[in-house]
């Protein structure tokens, strides 16, 4: 075990180890190395806890009833909000509580972009995109009769921007959507500067956050983004939660995406009035106990300290490209300078099929992702059907990459490749 985290981060691998009981689980005899944080992270205890104390102790339904119970789970509920507010340097009625990063795309689609993109109107996204933030544009633009085009990469699997330039001065852009930190790349994407040059085009912006809110200090208005979507689930915490971001103005323009209990002002025979906003969107009981536990995920970030986070990943995603270099036939995709890309890492071995390689590394304890990473359009532009991926999290350290060479060699040896 190692016992200093990376040169940034204050506390041990071990103290920072011992707070997600997960870890100490043995797969095969051997202890578990979970580096697949790219689909879903461990939970700490206090997320965990917080949830169970929620349960147990303050369970009732928000912003209703007037009893001690409503009261703290209202206040709890709203208290996550702020929390999530401040860790993105937003106000608190600008975050919409969702299911996930999915749906707060989809909000967008169905509410903002439908009244905004019409005939002959272009969404542009980016070929690194997750299917998340590429199937509802096609279908936006499908039932709309406007087109989609994409952002093209340059050979290190960093956005063109000349692409992008040449997209927006045809004068039909409506929205540009873009990954802040690509899923399948690493590649951290210059996120302020695709939105000054859409704004000054007319179009507005959406950022896919999943990726970059649990490793990236990040502010959403220094990305000048309309629209910042992430998820509870990547970032340590629960699954069921994540955020939609959006700028005051837009969000009160917006119509609401669903209709029902908690969303209205008043509802008349023949009509409704909407709530203000973020409650204009949240319709019906929402997930409370899942935004406490957001709310205690974003402590535990916060506590560690985002600015050391991204150090600490960018420290270990430089030792992880450097020591799969070493593996024969290891092809690695996205950016090679550390400094550009989050923490994860792509790649494949000649002569072995990347789900190969995913089970194999689980029979030695070693948790890695294979497949498209829904991202088949990347795969495409890649020339590969799948890769296997690393991702990493605050919990990972060098012995977690050494293990991962040691599975992949032991891979090879199966193989005889």
């Amino acid at each position: 075990m190692e016992t200093v985290a990376s040169t940034a981060l204050r506390r041990s691998l071990d103290e920072i180890r011992a707070d997600f009981p997960v870890l100490a689980r043995r797969i095969n005899g051997r202890s578990l190395v979970y580096v697949d944080n790219g689909a879903t992270s461990q939970k700490p205890a206090g997320v965990i806890d917080a949830i169970s104390s929620y349960y147990r102790t303050s369970n009732a339904n928000i912003h209703r009833s007037m009893h001690e119970l409503a009261t703290e789970a209202t206040e709890l509920y709203e208290g996550a909000r702020a929390r999530v507010a401040g860790f993105i340097g937003a106000h608190a009625d600008e975050i919409v509580f969702v299911r996930n990063a999915t749906e707060a795309i989809n909000l967008v689609r169905y509410t903002w972009a439908r009244e905004q993109v019409g005939t002959g109107d272009t969404v542009v996204v980016t070929r690194m995109e997750h299917h998340s933030n590429i199937v509802p544009w096609q279908l936006l633009c499908e039932e709309r009769g406007a087109s989609i085009a994409y952002v093209e990469l340059d050979s290190e699997g960093r956005l063109d921007l000349d692409s992008l330039s040449a997209l927006l001065d045809e004068g039909r852009v409506k929205l540009v959507a873009v990954a802040h930190v690509s899923n399948v790349l690493g590649t951290i994407n210059p996120v302020a500067e695709v939105a000054r040059r859409a704004h000054a085009a007319g179009a507005k912006v959406l950022i896919d956050g999943a990726q970059a809110l649990p490793q990236l200090p990040v502010d959403v208005g220094a990305t000048d983004a309309d629209f910042y979507a992430f998820t509870g689930h990547k970032m340590l915490g629960p699954t069921g939660i994540g955020v939609l971001w959006g700028r005051r103005r837009l969000l009160e323009q917006m119509p609401p995406f669903l209709g029902g209990g908690s969303m209205i002002k008043a509802v008349e025979d023949d009509f409704s009035t909407w709530a203000p906003i973020p409650a204009k969107f949240e319709a019906g009981t929402p997930a409370i106990a899942e935004a406490v536990g957001l709310g205690v995920a974003v402590d535990y970030l916060s506590d560690l300290g985002m600015a050391a986070v991204r150090a600490h990943e960018r420290e270990l995603t430089e030792y992880a490209l450097a020591r799969l270099g070493t593996v024969d036939g290891l092809t690695t995709y996205g950016p090679e300078d550390a400094d550009e890309r989050g923490g994860l890492v792509s790649f494949t071995i000649d002569g072995i099929h990347p789900h190969d390689l995913a089970e194999l590394c689980n029979r030695d304890a070693v948790c890695i992702r294979a497949g498209h990473h829904c991202a088949q359009p990347l795969m495409r532009h890649l020339g590969v059907p799948a890769t296997a991926r690393a991702s990493f999290s605050v919990y990972n350290g060098r012995d977690d990459v050494d293990r991962l060479i040691e599975a992949l060699e032991n891979a090879k040896r199966v193989f005889g490749v």
